[in-house]
């Protein structure tokens, strides 16, 4: 089953950033998922499949 993904959703993440931050928001959408750490604004690419699974939860979903 396909994960609904929207720009804006803020989710948690099982492994944290170096920076301390488990949570990120979503700034593209494709086969590859663009995602930004809320606390230091680094912007990282993933594979959807890899994003997927990485997701822990959903903190806001984007409109």
């Amino acid at each position: 089953m396909v994960m609904e993904i929207k720009l804006g959703d803020v989710v948690h993440l099982k492994k944290k950033h170096p920076c301390g931050s488990y949570e990120w928001q979503v700034v593209r959408l494709g086969a590859d998922i663009g995602i930004r750490c809320l606390k230091c604004q680094r912007r990282v690419l993933l594979k959807r499949s890899v994003f997927e699974h990485r997701v822990k939860e959903f903190i806001s979903r984007g409109q």
